[in-house]
């Protein structure tokens, strides 16, 4: 089965690095039309520059901060403007910060909170609900959400990054009722243990804490899960795959990993 993009344009958020950076080679070197967008611009030029190296191709690019209405829909109709059409959105974008338990949370962790739910959940919605009716004029789409298996079982001081990725798993099942009947493919990824810059975010730049996250075992890398995004995005236009949870063969779940010494 070919893994073919070309005629497609596909936009991902939080495409700055990580899953979001290697999601934009997988599908660039597939023959997608690419936007990329995230806060930290200056990674966003060095990947731009790198994809043109690679496939003779430079993706549109801008700043995007999904928790600002502003900002999301300047960064859609530029989008549009530039490329034309939308027929893929990765929304990559999100973070966990933090391990508090409840009990003990003050208001730096109320901090945290809100900036998870307002960048996993609340810019997730707000960047599917502008990039949607420009699908639905192009006449085919696929929203394809980054979720985790921290959205199919919580775990002790990941409580509101459980429930955001809860909340992805319920908004990716919802819309995929929502838009019955219409040529619109929604698909959720979850993955377990991914070493990217996921684990120096969660912990506030410690990255001590963040290597030891990763000790003894062998985690899934960015480029797994973005060979997920490309298989799920080339499937022929009636197959939707619903949802791929992927996690290393050293972990079982949440909390359940096999370490060497």
């Amino acid at each position: 089965m070919s893994f073919n993009g070309h005629g497609k344009t596909a936009v991902i958020t939080g495409a700055s690095s990580g899953i979001g950076a290697a999601t934009a080679v997988a599908l660039a070197e597939a023959g997608f039309r690419l936007a990329l967008g995230a806060r930290r611009t200056q990674k966003l030029e060095q990947l731009a520059e790198e994809l043109q190296q690679r496939t003779g191709q430079r993706p549109f690019i801008q700043a995007l901060d999904v928790t600002s209405p502003n900002s999301s829909q300047h960064f859609i109709e530029e989008v549009v403007r530039e490329l034309g059409h939308i027929h893929v959105l990765v929304n990559n974008a999100g973070l966990a910060r933090g391990v508090t338990h409840i009990a003990d949370a003050d208001d730096k962790d109320e901090e945290d909170w809100r900036e998870m739910m307002e960048t996993n959940v609340m810019g997730l919605l707000r960047v599917t609900r502008l990039a949607l009716p420009h699908m639905l004029k192009a006449g085919s789409g696929h929203v394809i959400n980054l979720g985790s298996i921290a959205g199919r079982e919580a775990y002790a001081g990941g409580s509101v990054y459980c429930a955001t990725k809860f909340a992805v798993r319920a908004i990716t099942e919802a819309l995929r009722q929502e838009l019955l009947g219409k040529p619109i493919r929604v698909t959720t990824i979850d993955p377990g243990m991914v070493e990217t810059e996921f684990s120096i975010v969660r912990y506030h730049g410690d990255e001590a804490k963040a290597n030891e996250v990763y000790a003894g075992m062998t985690p899934l890398t960015a480029e797994d899960i973005a060979d997920c995004v490309l298989f799920v995005a080339t499937r022929p236009a009636h197959v939707n795959i619903d949802a791929i949870i992927v996690k290393p063969v050293d972990q079982a779940g949440a909390g359940k990993v096999a370490r060497r010494s």
